[in-house]
């Protein structure tokens, strides 16, 4: 009797995990094809940051990956595509910051073929498929102006994603911000296999925050 009430309440602690992210979910199709680059070329640069986090029902990690390299488009005042390579291999946790043990065996465990594999797969690539203005009441609440699609290939899969984002351009800048998660068992990232007990406890969803600036070439 202890065993079944204890299973229920992680089941419920970990559905309220999964599901507190859910209002931000990116959402993923099949692959598109790549349109041709249109417009001026402004490249990303080397202080984007993408921003991760990883939850289970007892607590959360977050961290940072850098970008390898990254061209933007933009023409008419418009952002029209570009693509970025994130820099797997630079993965670095921050709120174990105080903790070096720990913060050096949760980067390695991530790193391991568990997660990322990033000896295998050190990089991962993002490449915009379309961009339209945001109208939906969500997207104005959360200040994003467009609705960005793209083809994100991590590991061995490449998935289609649409998520919203705020975008400023001037004369010889873009930024581009966006807040929202990703499912990681839809790029085959599962702990020890995709129905593995100690994968479930562990959420799908993996928060994604990007802060992207960059300059006219």
């Amino acid at each position: 009797m202890k065993k079944t009430f204890f299973l229920a309440s992680a089941v419920i602690l970990f559905a309220a995990c999964n599901n507190s992210s859910e209002k931000n979910s990116a959402a993923t199709a099949e692959k598109v094809e790549v349109a041709g680059t249109d417009g001026t070329a402004y490249s990303i640069d080397s202080s984007a940051l993408v921003t991760w986090t990883g939850s289970k029902p007892t607590g959360k990690h977050s961290g940072t990956f850098t970008l390898s390299e990254g061209t933007l488009f933009v023409k008419d005042n418009n952002l029209t595509g570009g693509s970025f390579l994130i820099n797997i291999a630079s993965l670095t946790n921050q709120d174990l910051a105080g903790d070096a043990e720990n913060k050096g065996k949760l980067e390695g465990h991530l790193k391991s073929p568990d997660f990322f594999d990033v000896a295998k797969y050190p990089t991962a690539k993002f490449e915009i498929t379309s961009v339209e203005p945001s109208i939906s009441d969500s997207s104005k609440k959360t200040g994003a102006t467009h609705l960005i699609k793209g083809n994100l290939t991590l590991k061995d899969s490449t998935k289609n994603v649409s998520f919203p984002a705020t975008i400023t351009i001037d004369a010889n800048t873009v930024s581009a911000t966006a807040d929202f998660s990703i499912d990681r068992t839809q790029w085959g990232m599962n702990y020890k296999g995709p129905n593995n007990p100690q994968d479930w406890f562990i959420s799908k969803e993996v928060g994604i925050k990007l802060a992207i600036t960059a300059h006219k070439k």
